[in-house]
């Protein structure tokens, strides 16, 4: 597909097949001193996560001006996924569509017994993992590291008035400084 985010894995007979995504930066396939269509930051990642949670590869074509150097904004667009990349690479790399299904407002990409949350609107407090219940190990954010709390117990299960079959995470209230958060779930 060009320029068109599919929703799901692409198929042909019913079978899955290996695909990429093209896209452009901006609105146009080559340099365009006056294009004004530029993607932010968060439309780049969410680009990049969407097509990775779906099986598939991104392309993104960037256009040389006439003196065969790289527009500004291209370098700005491509130090993006730069950026958001040193941080987050093993949620991409190696990764495909997830077994599971994925929170509202968030994509998963899984790699073996790691499974990725990209967190694309930030919940209060809490996000509910369906069909995950008692498969999580440990969770931690890949920014930084850091541990993020699950529930563990039968006991905390039925405290939480959770179906068993749902893994909650518990979440800092204010939202981490990075484009698009992501979750690292190690599975049991």
């Amino acid at each position: 597909p060009e320029q068109v985010q599919p929703t799901a894995w692409l198929r042909v007979n019913d079978e899955p097949v290996v695909w990429e995504a093209c896209h452009t930066f901006s609105g146009s396939w080559g340099y365009h001193r006056d294009e004004d269509t530029w993607k932010s930051p968060e439309q780049l990642i969410m680009l990049l996560v969407n097509t990775v949670s779906c099986g598939g590869n991104l392309l993104m074509n960037v256009g040389p001006t006439p003196q065969g150097t790289f527009d500004p904004r291209a370098i700005q667009a491509l130090s993006v996924y730069h950026d958001w990349m040193e941080r987050h690479s093993a949620a991409i790399y190696g990764c495909t569509q997830s077994e599971f299904a994925a929170p509202q407002d968030c994509r998963l990409t899984q790699n073996s017994k790691k499974v990725y949350v990209h967190i694309f609107a930030w919940p209060f407090k809490h996000l509910h993992l369906p069909g995950m219940g008692g498969k999580v190990a440990y969770a931690r954010f890949l920014h930084d590291g850091s541990e993020v709390p699950i529930t563990g117990s039968a006991w905390e299960t039925r405290q939480l008035a959770l179906p068993p079959d749902e893994q909650l995470l518990f979440l800092p209230v204010k939202k981490p400084e990075v484009i698009v958060p992501v979750i690292e779930l190690t599975l049991i």
